[in-house]
């Protein structure tokens, strides 16, 4: 069976005309697409439903994670994405920033028309594997406690990897940090409300959310907080991170509307509505 949902779930995919669509775990899995995913987002696009792509993906560039999808054969159009990368930037940019950066050196490349000198006035930590050490997150430490803000690009618990292994995310490290510092995050990715408006108005649907589908692989990263506040109609994947039961998290305070095998089955089934 590729779908569960309530009937009011099922009912609901006939006013989808929109899509906010993650990626890692949704539509790919590293380097690898997940099952008919090229071909279904085809579909959709063809059906005349209009698509976004949400990712809270830090680890690289917006243009290499554009070049990335590119290559996996996506279509898609480099405005179309919205990450949390970027509006970490736009973050720091309005506030006027001075930023430390525990960021992937891939993904340092979209700050570097930031000014980055010292006295640092901002802590931003997003998925970063090779920085998330005691020296440098001493460093970020001693930082917050001279007064920079903490700045946290998501907070997620862990993501798939290759294979699907799970690894631990940024939320842990960003958790330790408000911990130590006596300091609360200040969070820019999903599932923050304000970002998805951001796609939403793109879209020229912010008006009517209750017409958009979030689709994504967590059932609270992707699908709680601003989805669930904004009315979206929120769809589940069993793929990438997912494992049996998350929708029925005790931290789940609503289910989602539907749940799915894959992205390809969520298109089959809203096309064919």
């Amino acid at each position: 069976m590729t779908m569960a949902a309530s009937a009011s779930g099922l009912s609901v995919l006939k006013g989808i005309r929109g899509m906010l669509l993650d990626l890692s775990g949704t539509l790919h899995i590293d380097n690898v697409v997940t099952p008919n995913a090229v071909e279904a987002l085809r579909r959709l696009r063809n059906a005349g439903i209009k698509i976004r792509f949400v990712t809270n993906s830090t680890k690289t560039s917006d243009e290499r994670l554009y070049s990335k999808l590119t290559g996996l054969g996506f279509e898609l159009d480099r405005s179309e994405i919205f990450t949390s990368l970027g509006a970490a930037k736009a973050l720091v940019r309005a506030n006027g920033y001075r930023p430390l950066l525990l960021l992937e050196d891939e993904a340092l490349e979209q700050f570097t028309d930031i000014d980055q000198s010292k006295p640092h006035t901002a802590v931003v930590v997003g998925l970063a594997p090779s920085k998330f050490d005691y020296q440098h997150m001493d460093l970020a430490f001693h930082t917050l406690l001279n007064g920079a803000d903490l700045v946290g690009i998501h907070k997620a618990k862990y993501y798939a990897r290759e294979q699907n292994r799970l690894a631990m995310g940024p939320g842990g490290f960003v958790a330790a940090l408000e911990y130590a510092a006596d300091k609360k995050a200040t969070l820019v990715g999903k599932p923050m409300k304000q970002f998805y408006e951001l796609a939403l108005k793109d879209m020229d649907m912010l008006e009517t959310p209750e017409m958009v589908a979030m689709v994504g692989d967590d059932v609270l990263a992707d699908l709680g907080g601003g989805a669930h506040e904004l009315g979206l109609v929120r769809l589940l994947v069993r793929t990438g991170k997912y494992r049996p039961g998350d929708e029925t998290k005790q931290q789940v305070q609503l289910q989602p509307d539907g749940v799915f095998d894959t992205f390809a089955a969520i298109v089959e089934a809203v096309v064919s509505r």
